[in-house]
């Protein structure tokens, strides 16, 4: 067996906004469950260049032949875009021969509320 390590796979709920912002309050173990696998996902710069060209594309979803050129092989784009399901930041269709990509709909709230100052 391989000495790989899988991100757990979150569901949608799981991705929700998890905890107060950091500057509120040290988090709970299981407040910080879920935010270290979100961040941990986008822990590898060409996730995150993914993550943000699928994020950022006009009408919300992208298909791969519109985001792949990151400057690796496109089974690197793959293997990185499945990385980004497992940790349930994006989600996929298939339409025809392309994938296109949308970012979970909490994903970006429940980012949004952890990195933001307390009220």
């Amino acid at each position: 067996m391989s000495n790989v390590t899988l991100l757990p796979v979150l569901k949608p709920e799981a991705v929700a906004p998890c905890c107060p912002p950091l500057t509120e309050r040290p988090l709970t173990a299981e407040e910080a469950g879920p935010a270290a696998a979100m961040f941990k996902a986008l822990g590898d710069p060409v996730r995150l260049r993914l993550f943000s060209a699928v994020a950022s594309h006009e009408g919300g979803e992208a298909c791969v032949c519109d985001i792949s050129d990151v400057g690796v092989s496109q089974p690197t784009v793959s293997h990185h875009l499945k990385k980004l399901k497992e940790a349930g930041l994006l989600t996929s269709e298939r339409r025809g021969t392309w994938v296109y990509y949308r970012v979970e709909p909490s994903v970006l709230a429940a980012m949004g509320k952890v990195l933001s100052p307390s009220a």
